[in-house]
């Protein structure tokens, strides 16, 4: 078994805001107990909607300078978590963020027009390759992805997760890129997911709380696309002690999210329930401790590093 203070751990995310509301109580717990974390966000989420007022004018249709604000409110989040080392693939600014569309079904997909330098269109061998540097560079045991829909359909997760996934892979390979540094293979590969039987208690919150229009047609939690079946996570992260934190860090992405909204309904009570656990798939490398014999598919491993030495 690893120590917690040996323990390191590497999250590759699509825009700021994404890391807290998926792994917020992850990380907090992770650096309490005197692991390592380390925060790869791909864009700095250009393209988002502004939700205050009076910075509308930064969004992408006005001035398109809302990037260094949203880099202002992840320094805040990540300062509520605790995570020091956090960093932009590539550098800031060298990945755009793509922006989505709606098909008429209402799945997130790509947009018609593109703009240059965009996430999505990157190559993804050259995208890859700075996941490559910054896995042989931290060494983490564990590395955490979207699955290959991107959570929901959203271009950006989407390449998140090719980008991920290929780094990972050629990170271990010897002799593949030696002047990215010395290979290193990560030991566990997750996907962040939610739980099925969570969110339909999610929904059920809203509903209580007067929301009829977050997840409108979706009550069966089942058909979410970014919802995993019960039986087919492997671990949960018990979050409650930092679930205070990770509020706080979401309060910090004022431009997209908001104080008084959907992720904030129902009472403390019901917002601290619906935020306090984090669920993951397995993906790759060292499987998890078997379960204890008898034990069904709603027995999850309760430690992302669990088995690894």
């Amino acid at each position: 078994m690893i120590p917690p203070h040996d323990r390191r751990l590497m999250l590759v995310h699509a825009h700021p805001d994404d890391e807290t509301i998926g792994n917020g109580v992850t990380m907090a717990r992770t650096v309490a107990d005197g692991g390592r974390v380390t925060l790869v966000t791909c864009t700095l989420g250009e393209e988002g909607e502004v939700l205050i007022p009076e910075l509308v004018h930064l969004d992408a249709e006005h001035e398109d300078a809302l990037a260094p604000q949203r880099l202002k409110e992840l320094t805040e989040a990540m300062s509520h978590l605790g995570v020091t080392d956090f960093v932009r693939l590539g550098g800031d600014g060298r990945f755009r963020d793509s922006g989505m569309a709606y098909d008429d079904q209402g799945r997130a997909i790509a947009r018609d027009v593109l703009r240059d330098g965009i996430f999505w269109t990157a190559d993804l061998l050259e995208a890859s390759n700075e996941v490559v540097a910054l896995i042989r560079d931290r060494r983490p045991q564990v590395l955490v992805a979207y699955n290959e829909i991107g959570g929901y359909g959203h271009p950006d997760h989407v390449q998140a997760h090719r980008v991920a996934m290929y780094g990972y892979l050629l990170a271990g390979v010897p002799g593949y890129r030696p002047d990215l540094g010395e290979p290193w293979t990560v030991a566990r590969v997750l996907w962040s997911t939610m739980s099925a039987s969570r969110m339909s208690a999610m929904i059920k919150q809203l509903r209580e709380a007067g929301d009829t229009e977050t997840f409108a047609g979706w009550d069966d939690a089942g058909d979410l696309p970014m919802v995993s079946s019960d039986a087919d996570i492997a671990a949960v992260v018990d979050g409650t002690a930092y679930v205070a934190q990770k509020l706080d860090a979401m309060r910090a992405h004022a431009t997209q999210i908001r104080p008084d909204g959907t992720f904030f309904a129902g009472g403390k009570m019901s917002v601290d329930s619906m935020w306090s656990h984090e669920f993951y798939r397995f993906a790759a490398g060292t499987p998890f401790p078997a379960k204890p014999d008898g034990a069904d598919g709603g027995v999850w491993a309760d430690d992302l590093f669990a088995g690894l030495g």
